[in-house]
C-alpha cells in the first residue's frame, strides 16, 4: 500500500438537480448537510459517516473550472469520482510521481460552513491522479485541513442506519486488466473474488467485475446505461437491514432482498448508481 493513501474518503455523486438530489437521498434516510459553496463555483451536500462520506456535487450551468463533472454529466448522474485520504497531499504528490502516476499539482479550495453558533471555512487540499491511469471516472487525493467542520455528530446520525462505505463496484469488460490499474494506483495487487477481482484501498475496497457476474450478485438490480468501465454500484453499510429496508419503503423506493441478505435499489432510483445496503 502506498505511503500517503489511506483509504476512500469520499464517492462523488454528480446530479444534474441539486435539490432533487438532497430530497431523493433523504428519503432513503439519509441526514444530510446543507448546501455548500465552493470557491472553485460547484456546490454540494455531504452525507456524512464515520470515517467517510458521499457527495452531491452539482456545477451551474455556465461554470468553466470542473470540466471533467460537465462532461460526465452529459451521459448522465452516476459516481463520478473517487476521493482518497491522505494527511499530506505534497508527500502524495511526490510518492505518485516517482510511481509515474502523473499526479496535478496540489490545489487549496474551500467552502463556507454554517452551524449552530456560527460559520466557518472548510478548508481543502487536493490533486488528481493522472486520468489516462485511471480506469473510469476521476480518481483524486484529498487532505482536510480542518477535518472537525465536516465530521459533525450532528451530521452523522442517519435514519436508515447507515454507517461507512462499504465498498465501490466498478463494472469493466475486462476486470483483470481494470483491476491491475487500479492496483498500480494503491501499490497492491489484487485478489481474485466471486465477482471478479477486488483491490484494497486502506478503507473500502474497489471490487470490480464484469456486467455479468455484478448482474448474479445484485439479481434483478437495474445498473446504468453508461458505457463500461463504470462505478456502477454503491455498498454501504448499515447496523440493521430490515431497519434500512423500512425506511426505504417508507421513503418510496422499491427494494430488494439480495441472496447475501443486503437490500438493494437500482440506479434508477439512486440518481444513476446502485444503492446496497448490508
Amino acid at each position: 500500500m502506498r505511503k500517503n493513501i489511506q483509504g476512500v474518503d469520499h464517492a462523488v455523486f454528480a446530479v444534474r438537480d441539486l435539490d432533487a438530489a438532497h430530497e431523493t437521498f433523504e428519503r432513503m434516510g439519509f441526514t444530510l448537510t446543507p448546501r455548500g459553496h465552493h470557491t472553485l463555483g460547484s456546490q454540494n451536500h455531504c452525507i456524512v459517516f464515520s470515517d467517510d462520506y458521499l457527495e452531491l456535487l452539482w456545477l451551474p450551468p455556465d461554470l468553466k473550472t470542473r470540466p471533467f463533472i460537465a462532461d460526465f454529466l452529459q451521459r448522465g448522474e452516476g459516481l463520478a469520482a473517487l476521493a482518497l485520504k491522505t494527511g499530506d497531499a505534497d508527500a502524495a504528490h511526490a510518492e505518485l510521481h516517482a510511481a509515474g502516476l502523473e499526479p496535478s499539482a496540489p490545489m487549496d479550495f474551500s467552502r463556507p460552513v454554517h452551524f449552530a453558533g456560527g460559520s466557518r471555512d472548510a478548508r481543502f487540499r487536493t490533486l488528481d491522479i493522472g486520468a489516462r491511469h485511471v480506469p473510469c471516472g476521476r480518481l483524486f487525493l484529498c487532505q482536510h485541513q480542518t477535518p472537525e467542520l465536516v465530521w459533525r455528530p450532528e451530521w452523522q446520525r442517519h435514519q436508515n442506519g447507515a454507517k461507512a462505505i462499504a465498498a465501490v463496484a466498478v463494472v469493466a469488460p475486462d476486470a483483470a486488466a481494470t483491476a491491475a490499474a487500479y492496483g498500480k494506483v494503491f501499490d497492491t495487487p489484487a485478489k481474485e473474488i466471486a465477482e471478479g477481482r477486488l483491490v484494497e484501498t486502506g478503507a473500502a475496497p474497489i471490487a470490480i467485475a464484469t456486467d455479468r457476474s455484478l448482474a448474479r450478485r445484485l439479481p434483478g438490480v437495474w445498473i446504468s446505461e453508461r458505457p463500461a468501465p463504470l462505478m456502477a454500484a454503491l455498498f454501504i453499510r448499515v447496523a440493521d437491514r430490515s431497519r434500512a429496508e423500512q425506511r426505504l419503503r417508507g421513503g418510496g423506493f422499491h427494494p430488494a432482498r439480495m441472496p447475501d441478505g443486503s437490500i438493494a435499489i437500482g440506479a434508477a432510483e439512486a440518481h444513476g448508481v446502485a444503492m446496497v445496503f448490508g
